[in-house]
């Protein structure tokens, strides 16, 4: 780099208009695994299907295989693998009682972020 101010970018060298700031923010991003994970999550939450669980079971707390089946509308097989996917990225957990598995929300950032994208959607845009 030829001055302070110059800020590598991949595939590309740019001087930024506010390097002090460019540089907090480079410093401050999260790692390539994290992203990488989050970017996972979020393609989990990408699925209507998916998002169907998770909202009846942000109203209904804990559920389980057959009744989320009933409440979203899909097969309990289709609830089952949706259901696997989700608890191996931590979204959801399950409590077993027998032969049955009780299904609930990972934890309040879960319910966070599920109840802050429903109020997204669900406001009027401002600029409209």
């Amino acid at each position: 780099m030829s001055s302070g101010s110059d800020v590598a970018l991949p595939g590309a060298m740019a001087r930024p208009v506010e390097p002090a700031k460019v540089a907090r923010v480079i410093a401050a991003l999260p790692g390539a695994d994290t992203v990488a994970e989050l970017a996972d999550v979020f393609g989990l939450l990408a699925d209507p299907g998916r998002l169907r669980l998770l909202t009846a079971l942000l109203e209904g707390g804990e559920m389980c295989v057959r009744d989320l089946a009933v409440a979203s509308g899909q097969s309990e097989s289709a609830v089952s693998h949706a259901l696997r996917l989700l608890r191996a990225s931590r979204v959801v957990r399950v409590r077993r009682d027998g032969r049955h598995g009780y299904y609930r929300l990972d934890d309040t950032h879960v319910r966070l972020l599920l109840e802050l994208a429903l109020a997204h959607v669900g406001h009027e845009r401002e600029d409209a």
